[in-house]
C-alpha cells in the first residue's frame, strides 16, 4: 500500500504545482502578483497598489490610473498611442479607494473638471476651487460597430446571439442590463442599461464593460493574454472597423453654451469623431426639450474623449 500512497501524492503534486506557480491575473495585465508561502496568488495595481479581484473586471479609473505609469515622465498634448490625456498634460486620474472616479479631477497644471462615473468630463473645466457635489452616474451606454464590408450580410439573429454571449462570458456583465443589439449591416449597436438602484455590489458597471471591450476591438486588450479578441459568428469572422461610444448620464451635465440658433431650450450635441491622424467635429442640433441629456463620447479606435450634450 505504501507504494501506491507515495505514487498518488506525487500525481497531486505534478498536478498542483503548475497551478500554485501560475500567479497571473487573468482580468488585468497592468497587475503584479506574488504567491505567498501557503500558495495564496494576491495582485494589486501598478501605480495605486490597489489589491485587485481577478475574477471579474478591474475598475476603469484604477486601469486609467495603471496605464499613465509608464507616461507620466513624458509632457504631450492630444492623443498619443491610445492613452487618456488631458489638454494641459497626462490626464492620471484620482480613484476612490473603491475604484470609483472622484468626482473632481484635476491635470497637472491645476486644471479641474467634474466627471461621470465612466470618467469623461461633464462641466466646464475650472481652477481648484471647482466644487463637484456627486459623482453621477453614466446609466445607458451606446456602443455603435461598424464592420468592414462583406460580400454578404451576417444573420441577425446571429449576431445577437454572438455578442451577448462575449458580454456575459467575456466581460461578466449579467444580462439583465443589456437591453439591445440591433444590427443592420454594416452597423452595430449595443444597448447597455444600469442604474444605481439596479446594480449590486457584484455586478460589474457597464463604464467597465465599455472600456474592456473598447480596448479589446483596438487590439490592446486589457486581459492578461498576448492573444487579441478573435470574433467569430458562426466561422465568419467579425472585423469591426469603427468604434464609437455614447454615454447618457442619469443627471444633465452642466456646460454652458450661447444660444447660436433656436430655442433656449434647445441643446448642441458635439460630438469629436478621431479619423485617422485628424478630427471630425460633427455638431448636431437635437429639437427636444431639456428632459433627456446625452454625453457623448467617440472612439474611432483612438482615445480622444471630448464630453458633449443632447
Amino acid at each position: 500500500m505504501e507504494p501506491l500512497i507515495v505514487i498518488l501524492l506525487g500525481l497531486i503534486l505534478a498536478v498542483a504545482s503548475p497551478a500554485q506557480n501560475d500567479c497571473t491575473c487573468a482580468t488585468n495585465k497592468w497587475a503584479a502578483c506574488a504567491q505567498d508561502a501557503s500558495g495564496n496568488c494576491t495582485c494589486t495595481l501598478v501605480g495605486s497598489n490597489h489589491q485587485v479581484n481577478c475574477s471579474t473586471l478591474t475598475s476603469k479609473c484604477l486601469l486609467l490610473k495603471a496605464e499613465m505609469i509608464p507616461l507620466k515622465h513624458r509632457r504631450y498634448r492630444g492623443h498619443v498611442h491610445g492613452k487618456l490625456l488631458d489638454d494641459d498634460g497626462i490626464y492620471n486620474p484620482s480613484c476612490e479607494d473603491s475604484g470609483l472616479f472622484k468626482a473632481r479631477q484635476c491635470s497637472q497644471t491645476g486644471t479641474c473638471w467634474c466627471v461621470n462615473t465612466a470618467g469623461v468630463r461633464r462641466t466646464e473645466k475650472g481652477d481648484k476651487s471647482l466644487s463637484c457635489s456627486e459623482l453621477v452616474r453614466t446609466s445607458w451606454i451606446y456602443i455603435e460597430l461598424k464592420h468592414k464590408r462583406r460580400s454578404t450580410d451576417f444573420n441577425v439573429p446571429d449576431i445577437v446571439k454572438t455578442l451577448k454571449h462575449l458580454l456575459e462570458s467575456r466581460y461578466k456583465l449579467h444580462p439583465k442590463y443589456i437591453t439591445a443589439i440591433k444590427y443592420d449591416s454594416p452597423r452595430i449597436q449595443i444597448r447597455l442599461k444600469q442604474k444605481d438602484s439596479e446594480k449590486s455590489s457584484y455586478d460589474v458597471d457597464i463604464a467597465d464593460v465599455a472600456y474592456y471591450f473598447g480596448k479589446d476591438i483596438k487590439g490592446d486588450s486589457v486581459f492578461n493574454s498576448n492573444s487579441s479578441l478573435t470574433v467569430s459568428v458562426n466561422g465568419d469572422a467579425l472585423d469591426i472597423e469603427t468604434l464609437q461610444i455614447n454615454y447618457v448620464d442619469e443627471k444633465p451635465p452642466e456646460f454652458y453654451l450661447r444660444r447660436l440658433v433656436g430655442d433656449a431650450t434647445h441643446v448642441v450635441t458635439v460630438t469629436v469623431a478621431v479619423v485617422g491622424s485628424g478630427i471630425i467635429i460633427l455638431i448636431i442640433l437635437v429639437c427636444q426639450r431639456a428632459k433627456k441629456y446625452k454625453k457623448c463620447e467617440t472612439e474611432e479606435l483612438g482615445e480622444i474623449r471630448v464630453p458633449g450634450l443632447d
